[in-house]
């Protein structure tokens, strides 16, 4: 009974500081913007702005939700709410420290890319469910995106793999007690990063929504708290990510004299803030230009960093 209220008390923990860490996000990244764009980021609904996610919480629950006439009802009610629960089920294998992980996978890391490629239905569903074009085309530049840069996602981890010998997110960070894998699989890192902004559709790899071309992309015709939960998976997506670096590449809770989840949490908010700092500092790239990047560089940089990984473990035994 013990050991069954333990697992419940690490589910509802994990689950909030996932929900916890995506809104104060809403809150993060105006913050930083403004600080890092010379301006004024929002500081009038609470001290220092704080209460400004609360605000837009209730902006968000009080708008109308209204269903265009034309939508196919059922797949655009269902739509919003896949990019939330992969996220969140994701997060299920995330070892933040020695004894706190909902789900100790031997499998974790195949489990992770799965709830990646699920996650791609919420967006190309809600661009078709819509039946706007602005929508429809949404939706497929976000499967053509997501479905090729999951590619490279893959393959930017086979390094780390045969490095820690097992997939196991567990066993992938006591394999890093040496050296972080950051620093032997530095070309994995970079394609995963790239690949992980894909995924999250984050600027400037925000192809499938870019305002200037297509209104809001896959959610043009979506309001209210069906809006909100995208914009929640989206903020999820972001701690998620951050989250499986860091414990992939950068030794997850392992650190001196803190306990593990205080290095698991600053490493993340390190990424955190990276992930917005790309959205202030970089234009978005033309259509045809981010599939170029994807086939024509990092593929064959992904399928190198496998040849030469293997090559060094075989001559060192």
């Amino acid at each position: 009974m013990n050991e069954i209220l333990r697992q419940v008390l690490v589910v509802l923990v994990v689950m909030g500081v996932a929900l916890g860490t995506a809104a104060i996000l809403i809150w993060l990244e105006r913050r930083l913007l403004g600080i890092w764009q010379d301006r004024l980021g929002p500081n009038r609904v609470g001290p220092l702005g704080l209460m400004q996610p609360l605000a837009d919480v209730v902006k968000i629950l009080t708008k109308e939700d209204w269903i265009p006439p034309f939508a196919d009802r059922p797949v655009f009610v269902i739509a919003p709410t896949i990019v939330v629960l992969t996220a969140l089920i994701a997060f299920a294998v995330i070892p933040f420290a020695p004894t706190i992980v909902v789900v100790d996978l031997d499998i974790g890391l195949l489990f992770v890319l799965a709830m990646f490629s699920l996650g791609v239905y919420s967006v190309v569903l809600g661009g078709w469910a819509s039946r706007s074009k602005y929508s429809l085309l949404g939706g497929l530049r976000a499967a053509a995106q997501l479905l090729s840069y999951e590619v490279f996602m893959g393959l930017s981890l086979m390094g780390v793999v045969m490095l820690a010998g097992s997939f196991n997110l567990g066993d992938i960070v006591e394999a890093q007690r040496g050296m972080w894998f950051c620093i032997p699989q530095f070309p994995g890192l970079v394609i995963f990063l790239i690949a992980g902004l894909a995924e999250t559709h984050r600027l400037p790899l925000d192809i499938p929504e870019a305002e200037t071309e297509l209104v809001a992309g896959y959610h043009t015709e979506y309001s209210g708290m069906k809006f909100g939960l995208f914009f929640v998976g989206e903020y999820l997506g972001i701690a998620f990510t951050s989250a499986f670096i860091v414990t992939l590449f950068f030794g997850g809770w392992s650190g001196p004299l803190l306990p593990p989840f205080v290095w698991f949490g600053g490493k993340c908010l390190v990424f955190i803030c990276g992930f917005i700092l790309v959205r202030g500092a970089l234009p978005r790239p033309r259509y045809d230009q981010l599939m170029d990047i994807a086939w024509k560089l990092l593929l064959p940089l992904a399928l190198l960093n496998i040849v030469i990984t293997a090559g060094i473990l075989l001559i060192m035994g």
